[in-house]
């Protein structure tokens, strides 16, 4: 398994982030998909990474810097063929790494309150995230939970 920035060109990932962003649409309404497109996630203020098995797209994820204390998750994706194998819990683990690294205080995200959502929300409740009010530019959607992690340094 190998972890690495991505430049969002490969027809892979391409076609990876297509498909997520057609399942969002399947699954919500269009005023609550918060997912972003290609163009939404080659902004400077974006770091985005993808894992791969061998020379195969397994997922992908990126953080969003919101201030030099706070950064959002967007992008998280498993490849149908790699899911339930532990590739999404290494790239949490990457971003929450990434995270501390980059000293930031609190780690949030945005996720569907659908049932379609359960195993995102239940990976990131493995992993210490508690359910919290809208942050950022988001606000009140029955549609979409919102979840946060304070980064710890010890």
């Amino acid at each position: 398994m190998k972890i690495k920035i991505d430049d969002l060109t490969g027809p892979e990932i391409i076609s990876l982030l297509q498909e997520h962003l057609d399942d969002m649409y399947l699954t919500s309404p269009p005023e609550s998909v918060h997912a972003l497109d290609l163009d939404g996630l080659r902004k400077p203020e974006i770091t985005f990474w993808t894992v791969w098995e061998d020379d195969k797209l397994a997922g992908c994820g990126a953080i969003k810097e919101l201030d030099s204390a706070h950064a959002e998750i967007k992008s998280m994706r498993t490849s149908s063929e790699f899911r339930r194998k532990g590739f999404a819990a290494l790239m949490m683990q990457h971003i929450l790494n990434e995270a501390k690294a980059r000293k930031y205080g609190r780690l949030s995200l945005e996720t569907g309150s659908m049932a379609y959502f359960a195993p995102a929300r239940k990976l990131y409740e493995s992993f210490g995230f508690e359910y919290c009010s809208p942050f950022g530019d988001y606000s009140e959607d029955p549609n979409s939970v919102f979840l946060t992690k304070a980064i710890s340094y010890t």
